[in-house]
């Protein structure tokens, strides 16, 4: 008897597990030509797009591997590299070794930040996303203190040129104007009038390279049986709250670097909102690219990057040219960045549901055949 499904049941499976991406190359191959941009540009505004949030996306796969979710706490880490890149600037550290010292620094405050992040989501275990989210929200009331009142009185900041005019507090936009691009005009070059980070590039390189390698650590291996199953994990030895506690203190730690490299590439600093929405577009993007609270590789990350941001660029042009208003591509782009989130989640519900039915029939199945069994055993 044959059990392989046939090509329909191939193909509809294939479109479930992969239809926010099919969506959004729907809509990307209908608004680039409406949008009236040359190939050139759409290129180098997507290598550009790819150097400033590569980096800020990857840093959410290790919790996916620990079974955590999307880490929605990831706007700590980027809080942690907005702190580090305020102290820089007052220092007048700036280009390259401005960035390395704000890496630095930006570690001991993402240390602290994602371990009490992972303490916290050790306590809502199966509600991570949510309390996550929560988090972020929390902790983005003590970083508004932090920066608005205590960066002056307590912590000391020299250069009036970025406190606020009463002498303490942080101004609403932190100039990194000596630090802009200094990663990514480092050894780039230019390929038929597209210019391509090569620096930047390279880090992003040695992440993907590293989380490959981390995968098949021991550590890495511990982290993937807490995710399939946290019971069996703890059978086998495992310390599941620590692995966890960790895989959240990592991506926090990645995500203060992924905010540097951003900052750097913008230019500036806005002081009490950059960080804001960071993670809802990171996580955005890698759902885009077929990702799903459970599972995410790397492709999924420079896939959702690519199609994210293409819709980015060509919405408010497209929407312009289709309605004579550039808002309307505005407000569509925000809208599709929640309701990529909004439909990602649903379809792992559905599925996860589905899943425990079939467990639920095939158990049910296994015990009626073992009662049958039993029973034809007991006339024999």
């Amino acid at each position: 008897m044959n059990n392989k499904p046939s090509v329909g049941k191939r193909a509809l499976s294939f479109l479930g597990d992969n239809l926010v991406p099919i969506m959004f190359i729907i809509i990307c191959a209908v608004c680039i030509p409406v949008s009236g941009f040359s190939a050139s540009y759409l290129i180098n505004e997507i290598v550009t797009r790819m150097g400033r949030n590569i980096f800020l996306i990857l840093c959410l796969l290790i919790p996916i591997m620990s079974g955590m979710g999307l880490n929605f706490g990831m706007t700590l880490g980027a809080m942690a590299g907005e702190i580090a890149l305020i102290l820089v600037s007052d220092w007048q550290i700036w280009g390259i070794p401005g960035v390395v010292l704000a890496m630095i620094v930006s570690i001991p405050i993402a240390l602290l930040l994602g371990f009490f992040c992972g303490k916290l989501l050790n306590m809502s275990k199966g509600r991570e996303m949510i309390t996550s989210y929560i988090i972020s929200f929390f902790f983005n009331g003590l970083y508004q203190l932090l920066v608005l009142y205590m960066m002056g009185p307590i912590i000391p900041i020299k250069h009036s040129s970025i406190k606020l005019p009463r002498g303490y507090g942080i101004r609403n936009t932190v100039s990194l104007l000596n630090m802009r691009h200094c990663l990514d005009d480092a050894l780039a070059i230019t390929v038929g009038g597209v210019k391509i980070p090569v620096l930047t590039f390279v880090l992003i390189g040695l992440l993907c390279l590293f989380t490959v390698w981390f995968r098949k650590t021991k550590l890495g291996q511990d982290m993937r049986a807490v995710g399939q199953d946290m019971d069996v994990a703890r059978d086998a030895g495992i310390n599941v709250e620590k692995t966890r506690i960790i895989s959240i203190v990592m991506s926090t730690v990645l995500a203060g670097f992924g905010m540097i490299i951003y900052l750097q590439n913008m230019g500036n600093i806005a002081t009490y909102s950059s960080h804001s929405q960071i993670g809802m577009f990171c996580i955005a993007a890698l759902l885009v690219g077929g990702a799903s609270v459970d599972k995410a590789s790397i492709g999924n990350v420079f896939l959702g990057v690519i199609l994210f941001h293409t819709m980015f660029i060509v919405a408010p042009s497209a929407g312009a040219k289709i309605t004579g208003d550039s808002m309307i591509g505005e407000y569509f782009r925000v809208f599709v960045s929640y309701a990529i989130i909004t439909i990602a989640l649903v379809m792992y519900e559905t599925k996860k549901r589905k899943m425990k039915s079939r467990l639920g029939l095939q158990l049910q199945a296994d015990q009626a055949a073992e009662e049958a069994a039993g029973k034809a055993g007991a006339q024999g």
